[in-house]
């Protein structure tokens, strides 16, 4: 499958180059991506194809874009080489996490933004070896923890656990690696992983491969805290990228 030419209809996103900005949000539920894009200016629907439903508006005259990723990191990787591939070059992922060190069941805490991610999971290991970390880019973690301040919100600055298995954390009991993954929980635990997700390690991956930037920050509770942090962060990128100038 060909994907060079200006005209090309991505497989699985149904979007094509022009149709996002470089900017892209990135939430795993489709749902969640009509509440993101009324966080922007003359937001439109551009296309829903199985998981993956895309808004593109404005933010300061910039194109901006919402997509989602589904669940997991097979679906992620596949959402993230297709907007490349479309001119998107920045991702945030915006969503919701669990909780796994001590700090973080501190209830003063509104949530996480990542700087890398335990890759506990099968997809990058098709691109990369395992020795290859999967880290944020510090431009968007610094937009994003600034952001956050400004506000008045108190968010952690830490590492998530991006995992295959939502039931394999949640009733280990039931499975018969039971012993295996209750010694890695407490590992990650012990090791000050402050959250755990499905979707970060492909997106910080995929993004250092193929020259992009990625960072996610994860709302413990209120999901539009981490989109209203994520706006503002937007328009510090924005304006550092010179890209409102154009």
């Amino acid at each position: 499958m060909a994907f060079d030419k200006d005209s090309e209809l991505m497989y699985h996103i149904q979007c094509r180059k022009g149709d996002v900005g470089r900017y892209v949000l990135l939430p795993g539920d489709p749902f969640r991506t009509d509440m993101i894009a009324g966080y922007f200016d003359d937001a439109r629907l551009v296309a829903h194809n199985r998981e993956h439903k895309t808004w593109t508006g404005t933010l300061d005259g910039v194109p901006v874009s919402v997509t989602s990723t589904g669940m997991g990191c097979p679906s992620a990787a596949i959402a993230v080489e297709e907007l490349i591939r479309c001119g998107a070059d920045t991702f945030i992922r915006v969503g919701t996490a669990g909780r796994v060190c001590d700090l973080s069941w501190d209830d003063k805490w509104h949530g996480v933004i990542n700087n890398a991610a335990v890759r506990d999971e099968g997809t990058t290991i098709q691109y990369i070896p395992m020795a290859y970390p999967a880290v944020a880019d510090r431009h968007i973690v610094a937009a994003l923890a600034d952001s956050a301040e400004e506000l008045g919100y108190l968010f952690l600055e830490g590492i998530t656990q991006s995992k295959d298995s939502f039931y394999g954390q949640h009733s280990p009991e039931m499975m018969p690696n039971e012993a295996y993954l209750r010694d890695r929980w407490e590992a990650w635990r012990r090791g000050n992983v402050v959250s755990s997700e499905m979707e970060s390690a492909a997106i910080f991956v995929i993004s250092s491969i193929r020259g992009c930037r990625a960072a996610s920050i994860m709302a413990f509770k209120e999901m539009e805290i981490a989109v209203e942090v994520t706006r503002r962060a937007l328009r510090k990128l924005i304006q550092k990228d010179g890209a409102g100038t154009e």
